[in-house]
């Protein structure tokens, strides 16, 4: 790659904010069904189960959006899946709130979860194929950041409505709270689409497609005439002669199985969501409520919760290229255990009255800490570690199917934690989930460990699979 000195940096600022935009939009969709839920119950009469799978509506989508949007974008190009995927966004924005039935709802997530899939996959993988390699790592940490402050700003806005009408379920302008919930996700959606416009195509998928003229075109303004030549020439090299990008290079001819890389992306995907993550992005205010916090409450926890998410993720931004991925994720994993540990004891100490879960105060305190602590750990870790190195450890070749199958295993498990979470709160209570989580996050550290290689400062044409 270029040197640092010859970088335009001033041009992959742009492409990075472009891109993190769809990171943004990420969290936004994600985070928006917090606080929606008792809406949707009331309103659809859904029980605990069709809660749950109704609210997950959005996570088979994010499945079926990760994997065509890796497949597709060695076919169409990064940027144009992007363009297709912030058209999405916007229809399903506005057809979330509209629903006038669950089932109606939920098709309209599916769809913006088939956006959001496609965003989290190939919003690091464009930044990754931009960006100098002693600087990727921090460059395509900003898609966590960006992911957090969705999250954020979808809380922040949630309160917003929730205060200004009393309740998520009380009427402003017309219509309860809750549709306006989801109506807000258009205002981010368009600023993501008119940006997109701004950004040129990815050089790497320029080459793979022989459109040379236009890889080095691109790459000129990126680092420069005298580099731009020569980094597409390394492009070249490092893709197969006789075929384009396609899922068989997946496969290991020597053993006819899937490459042993590809099970550590499908792992690392895996264990970031079995480690319960999501639960408190999409279910932290019924998990406030249920250790004694009002709605108010409840709801103001989450936005300063989001807000010392956003503070973690830009610490990765910091270590991330000096300290490395795999000390992170090793990181992560030991002090996510311990909390979620913590989390676990303290809901064994709980009575249920009411229906609700009640803690002693002594223990509601270290639940709320050990949470706090839990999700801020992940940020610095697992959050954006996961997403960096999926965007960056797989070689040229196989990079946009490795992504496929990873992201597709990423939303999979995602749904799997998140739609049962409902069923398990009310059936097991919440310290089986968090023992459960807490043996995951223990698991992970193993994996790690044994399974996963460093990638920092490697150029991407450097990857072996």
């Amino acid at each position: 790659m270029a040197s640092q000195e010859r970088a335009n940096f001033g041009f992959i600022l742009l492409i990075v904010a472009v891109a993190t935009l769809g990171g943004f939009m990420f969290g936004y969709d994600s985070g928006a069904i917090n606080g929606t839920t008792k809406g949707l119950a009331i309103t659809f009469g859904l029980d605990e189960g069709n809660l749950g799978l109704t609210a997950s509506s959005l996570l088979p989508g994010c499945a079926l959006g990760a994997f065509m949007a890796g497949r597709l974008a060695d076919i169409m190009g990064r940027r144009a899946v992007m363009l297709a995927a912030a058209t999405l966004f916007i229809i399903s924005a506005l057809g979330s709130g509209a629903a006038s039935s669950a089932i109606m709802f939920a098709a309209a997530r599916f769809f913006a979860g088939a956006a959001v899939g496609a965003a989290s996959v190939l919003s690091p993988a464009y930044i990754s194929e931009v960006t100098p390699a002693h600087l990727r790592g921090r460059f395509s940490s900003i898609q966590q950041i960006m992911i957090i402050t969705g999250l954020l700003g979808a809380a922040t806005s949630n309160l917003m409505l929730q205060n200004a009408a009393g309740s998520s379920l009380a009427e402003i302008w017309g219509h309860p709270a809750w549709r306006w919930m989801f109506w807000a996700q258009s205002i981010p959606a368009v600023l993501f689409l008119f940006s997109l416009l701004l950004v040129p195509e990815s050089p790497r998928f320029l080459v793979a497609k022989g459109r040379m003229d236009e890889a080095v075109a691109v790459l000129t303004r990126l680092f420069g005439a005298a580099s731009a030549a020569r980094v597409a020439a390394e492009i070249k090299a490092s893709l197969a002669a006789d075929h384009q990008p396609r899922m068989a290079d997946l496969i290991d001819p020597a053993t006819g199985k899937w490459r042993t890389l590809v099970w550590v992306g499908v792992g690392l995907a895996v264990f970031q969501q079995f480690v319960g993550i999501n639960v408190v992005f999409y279910y932290g205010i019924m998990l406030w409520e249920a250790v004694g916090f009002t709605e108010s409450q409840a709801f103001t926890t989450q936005v300063i919760n989001d807000g010392i998410s956003v503070g973690a993720c830009i610490v990765a931004l910091l270590l991330i290229d000096k300290l490395g991925r795999k000390p992170l994720l090793l990181i992560g994993s030991l002090g996510m255990a311990v909390a979620l540990g913590l989390m676990a004891i303290t809901f064994t100490q709980g009575t249920v009255i009411d229906g609700k879960l009640a803690l002693p105060p002594e223990m509601g305190t270290i639940a709320l800490c050990a949470a706090i602590s839990y999700t801020a750990l992940f940020n610095i870790s697992w959050g954006p570690v996961m997403w960096v190195m999926l965007g960056e450890m797989f070689p040229n070749q196989m990079r946009g199917s490795a992504l496929a199958v990873a992201g597709a295993a990423q939303w999979s498990a995602n749904f799997a934690i998140s739609s049962s979470f409902p069923w398990v709160l009310k059936h097991l209570g919440l310290a089986t989930a968090y023992g459960f989580y807490a043996s995951c996050a223990l698991i992970s550290f193993f994996f790690v460990k044994r399974m996963v290689q460093e990638t920092k400062g490697k150029e991407l044409e450097a990857m072996e699979g």
